[in-house]
């Protein structure tokens, strides 16, 4: 190991005085004496806030999920909201089904508490988007979820949500993040006010669901519902607190969950990785799915703000479809009955981020509503609602299995997004189509896009600086051609420039500041590099693309955009 650097060294030794509890010093003696390296990886740097909030390891010292590096951003937190806010701040927290989840969001209840702020603390695990909701319901200034989404077990998070149901975007993310910065943790306030702690529980589950229902279901008849076979999976996550009660609520009636990950759990005991975008993770739904003959599989990752879906194909096989292409449906049918009930009016729009695929542009202007297209975050989706009031936001994904549909909530909603997918194969199936057939009709209508993702995991100091040097290179000596197709434009999203290779002209993009580099080709390719916030990897996101005649030719052309993405991965050397 290294020799420590005189910063991680006087942050190890603020750990070791009596601002810190005796456990906490004592696990850092061991670490000294017998786990230098862990040592190292727990002081080098603070946690930072990325594009899903503050999420790490749980353990011991300023890079770590702990009581007092939670505390500390608490502290700030109610600092900025005590200068900011003239009547009394109100907060609301919510937490998932982690380890030590619990624990970390009573500490932050009572930091709230003890500057006098009223919080309001759901009084067991409950679904992220359900705190999203929560915000606006109660009227609160802020909420915070306790979760990590679909990372390991050893992983925990914090999330912050501003008074509109809104992750923190700019300004005030800056704001509380130098209001932290500047703390002692020697300032942070543990004393909890039992007084200003309310529990809640019922009253908001009832009134979210009443509003996911609304939001979720308009189109599909009790008959039509009453012929549709569902299977469902929590993944021993929150979703088991509202996804059969929302389905219920709306007339699913044939609703078979997996009864070996109903339980919520903070070790995933059944799966690798609690993260329905992987088919292994559904791979118990799957099979209750071909015993039951069910219409659809749905599983839901921990914190139930993402959900993988699996439909039967052309051939009556189950198919787990991509975030893109789940997107894609549940667009088009929002799209479609919006059109039909209420009829477009031109202030209608539906938006991504600039990671997803192009079709849902194409899709958009198929309608003659605006798309609207963000970073990588559901945060900026939910910015967009608050920045263009006077525009309806009809829906909106992300390639990450997240969808949002209207505005009850300001954040993926896997409870909602649950019900539409079930709403979507209802209603196709009565009309002797299906939502895989629907999928394939509108790559007819549109062209078929295919999309990859290639995560590169390189944790720790070495793998930070791996991560960093590869987007150097990457903006250094920029590709030219990709696959025989000359590259056309570069978008830099970190210097917002974006640059016709043909001509040489620079445009200035408006969109806010993100390490992301994208290529597109001639041939109407796109390739996407951005570092994780949240993770320690690197993503490369591709898109192609190819006309499709007919639906039979599905199979053949998919082939065809394969060997065209294995190619695209050579050229950049990630095979």
């Amino acid at each position: 190991m290294q020799k420590l650097d005189t910063t991680t060294q006087a942050k190890i030794n603020e750990w070791m005085t009596p601002v810190f509890d005796e456990k906490t010093q004592e696990t850092i003696k061991k670490m000294i004496d017998n786990d230098p390296t862990t040592l190292q990886e727990s002081f080098y740097k603070d946690l930072e806030f990325g594009t899903g909030g503050m999420r790490g390891i749980m353990g011991v010292g300023t890079n770590r999920i702990n009581k007092y590096t939670l505390g500390k951003s608490t502290q700030g937190l109610s600092n900025y909201l005590l200068r900011n806010f003239e009547e009394q701040p109100k907060a609301v927290i919510a937490y998932d089904c982690r380890n030590n989840s619990d624990t970390l969001a009573k500490t932050v209840a009572d930091v709230f508490s003890a500057n006098g702020i009223q919080v309001y603390l759901f009084s067991s695990l409950r679904p992220t988007p359900e705190l999203s909701f929560a915000v606006k319901h109660l009227q609160c200034h802020c909420g915070i979820v306790l979760t990590a989404s679909h990372n390991p077990p050893e992983y925990n998070g914090y999330k912050v949500y501003w008074e509109d149901g809104g992750q923190l975007v700019p300004p005030q993310d800056q704001e509380i993040v130098t209001e932290i910065n500047t703390l002692e943790y020697a300032a942070v306030k543990f004393d909890s006010n039992p007084d200003l702690i309310t529990y809640i529980d019922k009253e908001v589950d009832d009134a979210f669901i009443k509003e996911s229902v609304k939001n979720g279901s308009n189109a599909a008849s009790q008959e039509a519902k009453d012929a549709v076979k569902i299977v469902f999976t929590s993944l021993h996550g929150t979703s088991i607190t509202a996804v059969p009660q929302t389905l219920a609520q709306a007339g699913y009636k044939n609703v078979h969950i997996v009864p070996e990950q109903e339980k919520p759990d903070g070790n995933f005991p059944t799966v690798v990785s609690p993260n329905p975008e992987e088919p292994e993770a559904l791979a118990m739904a799957t099979a209750l799915a071909e015993k039951e003959g069910a219409d659809i599989v749905i599983g839901t990752d921990p914190d139930c703000d993402r959900l993988g879906i699996a439909v039967r194909n052309t051939k009556g096989d189950l198919e787990l479809l991509n975030g893109n292409q789940t997107m894609i449906v549940m667009t088009w049918f929002l799209l479609e009955q919006y059109k039909k009930q209420q009829g477009i009016k031109g202030n209608e729009f539906v938006a991504s981020t600039i990671v997803s695929t192009p079709m849902m542009r194409v899709l958009a202007n198929a309608y003659d509503v605006e798309y609207k297209e963000v970073l990588t975050g559901f945060k900026w989706i939910a910015k967009l609602i608050k920045d263009f009031p006077e525009q309806h936001f009809i829906g909106g994904g992300e390639e990450s299995f997240g969808y949002m549909v209207g505005d009850f909530v300001r954040d993926k909603d896997a409870v909602t997004a649950t019900l539409l997918a079930c709403e979507i194969v209802a209603y196709t199936k009565a009309q002797g189509s299906s939502f895989y057939k629907k999928l394939l009709e509108l790559y007819v209508a549109h062209d078929c896009y295919k999309e990859h993702l290639v995560s590169l995991v390189k944790k720790g100091i070495e793998g930070a600086e791996e991560i960093k040097q590869m987007m150097i290179d990457l903006r250094k000596n920029p590709l030219t051609e990709i696959d025989g197709s000359k590259v056309v434009l570069i978008e830099d999203y970190q210097t917002s420039i974006a640059t016709n290779t043909q001509d040489g002209t620079e445009t200035v993009m408006d969109i806010p500041k993100a390490n992301v580099l994208i290529y597109y080709t001639e041939d109407g390719s796109k390739i996407a590099a951005r570092p994780s916030g949240t993770e320690p990897k690197i993503k490369f996101y591709m898109s192609v693309v190819a006309p499709l005649e007919k639906t039979q030719d599905y199979s053949a052309i998919q082939q065809q955009l394969d060997a065209k993405i294995v190619r695209i991965k050579e050229v950049l050397k990630l095979t």
